[in-house]
């Protein structure tokens, strides 16, 4: 009797199971208008990136494989142009060239780079009077257009002598310098112009990093009689990990990428002494127009960063602290 009781009630339990057009219903009731209303608001980011971003580089890493000399029509080759690119005579020595001199630009610049706007970070962080209007000035850099920079800065760099910088050599009693023409000083000089040009960025997101470390940790040092250098280096410094390890990430993805700078300033000389990665795929795309060949050197420069990204997540990254 109990045997055939559940029995009926398992069976009127199971009719009143829910359909598979019931529970999508009410997926939809619950959860649908709200999922599609957030693809409906994100279909236009994602229409720009994927026209824009996305098939772009589809297409980039397909015409690798092709010599897609403009205006002809392209040619399947397979593995040509990687070979071109490293074993040419004359092109695989002035790719070098350009990686060299992508790592220079990058190394000279990314360690004072981070090191000034840290300091000038820890110095706007204190609570002093006009503080606001020098945050302002030390971000305005960032905002401007690297062309217009460039510009600027050639002025200053300007071999006669009324250029601002001989002219100030010629006041401490120094000979002028041909900044720019000279190839011992051309990459020097535009280091020094991406350092005040990138450091403002830095600044600011040291200043958040900065500002969001709990003041009761130096109000305990204090207490216990620490000095402001045993402060920075027992607790501003291990808790920037995070912000420090992301401005690396991001100085040195933006420092093999550099291009405007060296095309305006300096057009990849003297004697190709500036000529960075992406101006050399510049020249090969949009000078010689070898779309193919400007192609895979894109791809070789997306494998670097992706390569140098994931050796810094391995070996500085999982030594960051994260509170």
């Amino acid at each position: 009797m109990i045997r055939g009781e559940s029995r009926s009630q398992r069976s009127r339990a199971a009719g009143r199971s829910v359909t598979p057009y019931q529970s999508a219903r009410n997926w939809w009731r619950r959860w649908g208008k709200e999922t599609f209303a957030a693809y409906l608001f994100l279909l236009p980011s994602f229409l720009v990136f994927a026209v824009f971003t996305f098939f772009p580089v589809i297409f980039s890493l397909v015409i690798c494989f092709y010599r897609w000399n403009l205006p002809r029509q392209p040619i399947y080759i397979g593995l040509d142009n990687f070979k071109w690119l490293f074993t040419d005579p004359i092109d695989a020595p002035a790719f070098r060239q350009s990686v060299f001199n992508s790592f220079y630009y990058a190394l000279g610049g990314i360690p004072l780079n981070m090191a000034i706007s840290l300091l000038i970070a820890l110095f706007l962080n204190r609570h002093l009077r006009g503080v606001e209007f020098f945050r302002m000035a030390y971000f305005l850099p960032t905002i401007t257009s690297t062309v217009a920079v460039s510009v600027v800065w050639m002025w200053i760099y300007h071999p006669a002598d009324y250029g601002l910088l001989n002219s100030l050599l010629l006041k401490l009693g120094l000979s002028p310098q041909a900044w720019l023409r000279d190839p011992d000083l051309a990459m020097p000089a535009l280091i020094a112009m991406g350092i005040w040009k990138g450091m403002g960025y830095n600044v600011i997101i040291f200043l958040a990093g900065l500002q969001n470390i709990p003041t009761h940790l130096y109000e305990a040092a204090e207490i216990d009689g620490a000095g402001g250098w045993d402060k920075f280096w027992r607790i501003t410094w291990p808790l920037l990990g995070p912000t420090t390890f992301y401005i690396l990430v991001i100085a040195v993805i933006n420092s093999l990428k550099a291009f405007a700078q060296m095309h305006v300033m300096t057009q990849g000389g003297p004697l190709g002494r500036t000529t960075t990665i992406v101006y050399y795929l510049y020249q090969q795309g949009f000078e010689t127009f070898r779309m193919g060949k400007a192609s895979v050197v894109a791809a070789v420069l997306f494998a670097l960063l992706l390569v140098l990204t994931f050796v810094q997540f391995k070996t500085v990254g999982s030594r960051v602290y994260y509170d």
